[in-house]
C-alpha cells in the first residue's frame, strides 16, 4: 500500500512534481487527436508574474489540461516579448548601478544592444521560471522570444508585405512623446489621472483695432453684462502652448462673437497675428466658449487643424525644451524646459496686463507609466499603418462571428474602437527593438526590402551611399504577429515542421479587456491580411483581479499582492519592505506599512500553487473584475488538505487490495455516489466548454467536500466494518474508482496535489503515468436511470441522518453516547427504509435502538423528514427543568411577537399598500407557525 504524510503540504511535492513533468516531454503535442492550441498573450521580458498573471495564466492552463487529457493534440505557446522601452530602462538603471559611468549614450548603439542580450541571458527569464511556479503546462521547448531571428524574420517580412501593399507609410503626425525617454509611446503606456493644477485667463488682443460688443445673459436670457471689447479672453491650462497657437476659435451660433467670425487676435508675446475660426467642437459653456488652437501640441487641435487646413508649428525639442529655430519666439523663452517657460510666459503676461485671472483646476495629467513624466503631444516624423480598411475586415470578422468574444457583451468595446480608428503609430525613438527595414539615401529617399542588399539589388543602388532607419518598431506590432511569427511564418518549411496549418487559428485567447484594441484587434486585422486567416476562434476577456477592498492593485497604493507570496508565504517584515521600497512617493511608505501591518499582522502563510489556482478560478466569472480575498485561498487549501485525509482514509481501508475495470456496486451508497459522480463529470464538461470556470469550481467542490469526503466517506464505513465481505470489497472498488474519477476531473484546476494523491491511488487500479496524460471523466459510464432509486433512498438516509445529528449538536450529546430514535408517521416507503437501512443509521448516528411509536413520544427533541416526525427522548440527555425553563422564556418571546403582528394589522386601514399587508400577514403565519410547533414541544416535557 502506497503510503501518504499525515497532513498536506505542498512544498513538499510541487517543485517536484513540475520538475517531472517538464523533463518527461508530457507539455509537448502529442498523439494524432485534434488540434487545441493556446496563445500565451506574451509577458514582458522585464516583467515578474503578478495577480492578473496568475488569474490569466491559471484559465489558460486549465483548458490546456483539460483539453490534453481529453487526447487533443494540445499546444500552449509560450513567449515573452522584447519591452523594448521597459528593458532599456532596466539595463541603463543597471549601468548606472555598475558605477562605471556607462550609459546608454556613452556605449552606443551597439554596444548597448550588447549589453542588452547580456542581462536578457541572465536575468530575462524570471517571468517564465515563475510561471513553472503557478504549475503552467506551456511547451517550453517552443517558446519564442519577440526577439528571435524566427519572429525578427517574421517581423521584418510583415512591414515590407506591407508597406509593399501601400499600407505603411511614412508622415507626419501628432503622438503621445515621452520627452525623458524621447520617443513616441502608445496610448496604453500612458496613465491619465487626476491632478491639482490651474485655469490661466488670458486675453488676446483683436488685431487691426477691431472691437466688438460683448453681451452676457444669464440661463434665464437676463442681460447681465453689455461692454466694448478689443480682446477676446482664452483659458488655457497649459499657456506655455500659445506660442504655438495657430488660431482662436468660437462655436459658430455663439451669439457673442458673431460680429467676430473672420477676424484676428494678436498672439501675444509673438509678433504674430491668427484667425477667429468657427467650429462646432467648441463648448460654449465652457469658460469664456473661446478656444485657443494649438494643432502641433493637442490632439484635439490637430483634428481642428486638418479640418481648417491650420498650420502646424512645433515650439518644443524632443526633450520638452522651447525650440530656438523660430524667430517669433523671443531669446529669453529659448531652451526652456516647458515648466520653466510656463513661469516666464505667465509672468510676461501678468506684466502686459494681459493677465485676467488663475483659478485652482482639476484636470486630467498623461503620464508615461514607464518613466512617470508628463506626456507631450508631439509633431514628428513617424511610421503608420493605415487602419480604415483593415478596421473594417476586422469588424467584419467578429460581426459575422468568425470570432467570438465570451461574454458577447465585449465585441460593443471591439466595435467602438475599430469604428472610431486612427492610424496606427508603429516606429519607436528606441535601440532595442525591430529596427525599421528602411533605407535612405542622400537625397532622402526612402527604400523598404528585407535587407540592405536586397534593397540595393532591387533599386538598382550600387555603392550610393545608404542609411537605415535608426528607429524601430513597437512592441504592439511585434505583437500582432504572435499567432504566425511563433510557428515559422513565412518559412515554409519551418511551418510545416511546427504544424502551421494544425495549430493556426488557435482555439481561444484570454486576455484582459485593456487590450482588446491594442492587441486583440491588431492580431485579428494582422493575422487576416498576412495569412488569410483568423488568430483564433474564441476571445475570453477577463476581467482585473483587484484587492479585497476592490481597489486596483498598484504599487503607489501598497496593495500589491505576489502570487508567489501565497504560494510560498511572507513575513510581515519581508512584505512590508516589499510594498514600500521604490515608491513613487516615498512619504507614502509609513502609511503603506500601517496599513499591511494591520492587514497581515504574521505575515502570509504558504498556501501552495492549487490553492491560489483554485481561488482563482472560483472568482472567474465572465468578464466581472475579482476581488480577492486571501482568506478564500486559505479556504481553499483547507479544501485541498479535505482532499488529501479522504484519500489518506481511502488508502487505510483498501490496504494491499487492488481492482481492476469498473465498479459492481452492491449498496446503495456505491450506486449513489456514482450517480452524482457522473452528473457531476456532465457538469463540468458544460462549464469547460462555456469558459464558466467559476461554476465548474463550485461543482467540484460541492462534490468534493460534501458528496465524496463528508456524505460518501461516512456512508461507506458501515459497510467497510460489517460482515458482509463481498459488500465491504465492493465499497473499497467503487471508493477508489470514485476517487480516481475525482483527481482526474480536479486535475485542470488544481495539478499538483491531484498529481501527488494519484500517484498513490493509482497502482491500486493497475493505472501508471502522471495523471496528466489520463483520460478526463466523461459522462454516460453510469446508468442513472438504474441507480434512480438508490439515488433517492440515500437522499432520505442524508436527511435523516443530518436530523438526528443536528438534535445531538443542539442538545450538546457526547459522539460516543448511544441514543434512542422513535419515529411516528411517514408512508410505507418510509417503514421500508427504516428497516432497510437500520444498520447505518444505528453505526453512522450512535442509536441504541430504532422505535415506531403512533401515540404521543415522551419529552424528547423533534424533527420532520418528508412526512415522518422523528424525536430523541431528551431522559438522561439534558436537565428537563432547565428546558422547560427555556422553552417557556421563548415561547413568551414568540407570543409577544405574534401578538405585535395581530395589534399591527387590526390598525392597518385602506391607505395601507398591499404589499406592506400581505408581508405582515406573512410575518403572523409565521409567529403562529413557530409558536405552535414550540407549544407541542413544550407540552411534551409536561
Amino acid at each position: 500500500m502506497t503510503t501518504l504524510a499525515s497532513g498536506y503540504d505542498p512544498k513538499s511535492f510541487e517543485s517536484r512534481l513540475y520538475t517531472g513533468w517538464e523533463s518527461s516531454g508530457a507539455f509537448a503535442p502529442q498523439g494524432d487527436g485534434p488540434a487545441y492550441t493556446i496563445l500565451l498573450p506574451p509577458p514582458n521580458v522585464t516583467g515578474t508574474l503578478h495577480m492578473g498573471h496568475a488569474f490569466q495564466h491559471t484559465l489558460m492552463d486549465a483548458l490546456v489540461r483539460y483539453h490534453r487529457m481529453r487526447g487533443y493534440r494540445t499546444l500552449w505557446q509560450m513567449g515573452t516579448d522584447h519591452a523594448g522601452i521597459a528593458t532599456e530602462m532596466v539595463v541603463g538603471r543597471n549601468l548606472a548601478i555598475e558605477g562605471k559611468g556607462e550609459t546608454r549614450d556613452s556605449l552606443g548603439r551597439e554596444k548597448f544592444i550588447e549589453k542588452v542580450w547580456e542581462w536578457k541571458q541572465h536575468s530575462g527569464d524570471t517571468i517564465e521560471r515563475q510561471m513553472r511556479r503557478l504549475g503552467a503546462s506551456g511547451d517550453w521547448s517552443r517558446s519564442v522570444f519577440t526577439m528571435d531571428p524566427m519572429a525578427s524574420e517574421a517581423i521584418t517580412e510583415a512591414f515590407v508585405r506591407l508597406f509593399d501593399a501601400g499600407l505603411i507609410y511614412r508622415g507626419q503626425r501628432l503622438v503621445n512623446w515621452d520627452p525623458v525617454l524621447k520617443t513616441a509611446i502608445s496610448d496604453l503606456e500612458v496613465v491619465n489621472e487626476e491632478e491639482s493644477g490651474h485655469l490661466w485667463s488670458i486675453r488676446y488682443p483683436l488685431a487691426d483695432g477691431a472691437t466688438y460688443e460683448h453681451v452676457e445673459v444669464d440661463p434665464d436670457g437676463n442681460e447681465v453684462l453689455r461692454e466694448t471689447r478689443d480682446y477676446l479672453i482664452v483659458a488655457t491650462t497649459r499657456p506655455e502652448t500659445m506660442l504655438g497657437d495657430t488660431a482662436a476659435m468660437v462655436h459658430p451660433e455663439d451669439p457673442r462673437y458673431l460680429a467676430l467670425h473672420g477676424k484676428f487676435v494678436d498672439l501675444p508675446l509673438t509678433g504674430r497675428r491668427i484667425p477667429v475660426i468657427t467650429d462646432d467642437y467648441v463648448d460654449r459653456a465652457f469658460g469664456t466658449g473661446v478656444v485657443k488652437v494649438t494643432p502641433a501640441h493637442d490632439f484635439n487641435d490637430y483634428a481642428v487643424g486638418q479640418r481648417h487646413g491650420l498650420p502646424l508649428i512645433n515650439i518644443f525639442t524632443d526633450d520638452a525644451k522651447i525650440v530656438s529655430s523660430r524667430e517669433d519666439i523671443v531669446d529669453k523663452y529659448r531652451g526652456l524646459d516647458r515648466f520653466d517657460a510656463r513661469k516666464a510666459i505667465v509672468a510676461d503676461l501678468d506684466a502686459a496686463g494681459l493677465l485676467v485671472e488663475i483659478k485652482p483646476h482639476k484636470l486630467q495629467v498623461p503620464r508615461g507609466d514607464r518613466s512617470g513624466q508628463v506626456i507631450e503631444p508631439f509633431l514628428t516624423d513617424q511610421w503608420f499603418v493605415k487602419m480604415d480598411d483593415l478596421a473594417r475586415r476586422g469588424l467584419e470578422l467578429v460581426e459575422s462571428g468568425e470570432v467570438k468574444f465570451v461574454p458577447p457583451n465585449w465585441i460593443n468595446t471591439y466595435r467602438h474602437w475599430l469604428e472610431n480608428i486612427q492610424d496606427w503609430t508603429i516606429s519607436r525613438q528606441l535601440w532595442w527593438g525591430h529596427r525599421i527595414p528602411a533605407w535612405f539615401d542622400d537625397a532622402g529617399k526612402v527604400y523598404v526590402g528585407r535587407s540592405e542588399a536586397e534593397v540595393r539589388a532591387a533599386h538598382g543602388l550600387g555603392d550610393a551611399p545608404l542609411r537605415q532607419d535608426p528607429d524601430v518598431l513597437e512592441t504592439w506590432f511585434s505583437s500582432a504577429m504572435f499567432p504566425f511569427s511563433t510557428q515559422g511564418w513565412p518559412n515554409e518549411a519551418k511551418m510545416a515542421e511546427l504544424g502551421f496549418d494544425a495549430v493556426l487559428p488557435t482555439n481561444v485567447l484570454v486576455t484582459g479587456f485593456d487590450i482588446i484594441f491594442f492587441w486583440v484587434a491588431r492580431m485579428i486585422m494582422m493575422t487576416d491580411r498576412l495569412v488569410g486567416r483568423v488568430p483564433f476562434r474564441d476571445v475570453y476577456i477577463t476581467g482585473l483581479v483587484r484587492d479585497a477592498q476592490g481597489q486596483k492593485m498598484s504599487k503607489s497604493k501598497g496593495n500589491v499582492l505576489d502570487p508567489l507570496d501565497i504560494i510560498d508565504g511572507i513575513s510581515a517584515d519581508a512584505l512590508v519592505a516589499k510594498r514600500t521600497t521604490g515608491l513613487m512617493k516615498p512619504q507614502d511608505a509609513p502609511k503603506i506599512e500601517k496599513a499591511t501591518r494591520k492587514e497581515f499582522p504574521e505575515g502570509i502563510n504558504a498556501h501552495g500553487a492549487d490553492a491560489l489556482r483554485f481561488t482563482m478560478a472560483a472568482l472567474a466569472g465572465p468578464g466581472r473584475d475579482i476581488k480577492f480575498d486571501l482568506s478564500r485561498a486559505e479556504g481553499y487549501k483547507n479544501f485541498c488538505n479535505k482532499l488529501w485525509n479522504a484519500t489518506r482514509f481511502a488508502l487505510m481501508n483498501v490496504g494491499e487490495a487492488s481492482f481492476s475495470g469498473k465498479p459492481q456496486p452492491k449498496t446503495d451508497a456505491e450506486k449513489w455516489i456514482l450517480a452524482q459522480l457522473d452528473r457531476t463529470t456532465a457538469e463540468a464538461a458544460e462549464h469547460f466548454t462555456s469558459y464558466r470556470f467559476d461554476l465548474l469550481a463550485q461543482c467540484l467542490y460541492e462534490f468534493t467536500w460534501n458528496q465524496v469526503c463528508d456524505w460518501f466517506v461516512e456512508l461507506a464505513k458501515p459497510a467497510l466494518n460489517g460482515d458482509d465481505a463481498a459488500a465491504a470489497d465492493s465499497t473499497r472498488h467503487t471508493l477508489l474508482h470514485v476517487l480516481d474519477a475525482l483527481l482526474r476531473l480536479l486535475h485542470p484546476l488544481i495539478p499538483f496535489v491531484t498529481e501527488e494523491l494519484w500517484q498513490a491511488v493509482a497502482p491500486t487500479l493497475g493505472k501508471s503515468g502522471s495523471i496528466m496524460l489520463q483520460p478526463y471523466p466523461q459522462a454516460g459510464d453510469i446508468d442513472d436511470a438504474a441507480y434512480a432509486q438508490a439515488d433517492a433512498d440515500i437522499e432520505w438516509l442524508k436527511a435523516m441522518i443530518g436530523a438526528v445529528r443536528r438534535i445531538r449538536s443542539e442538545l450538546g450529546v457526547s459522539p460516543a453516547k448511544q441514543v434512542a430514535l422513535l419515529v411516528r408517521g411517514g408512508n410505507a416507503e418510509d417503514a421500508a427504509r427504516i428497516a432497510r437501512f437500520d444498520a447505518q443509521l444505528r453505526f453512522l448516528c450512535k442509536l441504541e435502538r430504532i422505535e415506531a411509536i403512533t401515540g404521543e413520544p415522551p419529552a424528547a427533541a423533534p424533527a420532520v423528514v418528508g412526512d415522518l416526525q422523528v424525536f430523541v427522548p431528551l431522559e438522561g440527555l439534558v436537565d428537563l427543568d432547565a428546558e422547560r425553563a427555556r422553552l417557556d422564556k421563548e415561547l413568551a418571546k414568540l407570543g409577544a411577537e405574534k401578538d405585535k403582528s395581530e395589534a399591527k394589522l387590526a390598525k392597518f386601514g385602506a391607505g395601507v399598500p398591499a404589499a406592506v399587508v400581505e408581508q405582515e400577514r406573512q410575518r403572523l403565519a409565521d409567529w403562529s407557525a413557530k409558536l405552535d410547533a414550540l407549544s407541542a414541544q413544550r407540552a411534551r416535557l409536561g
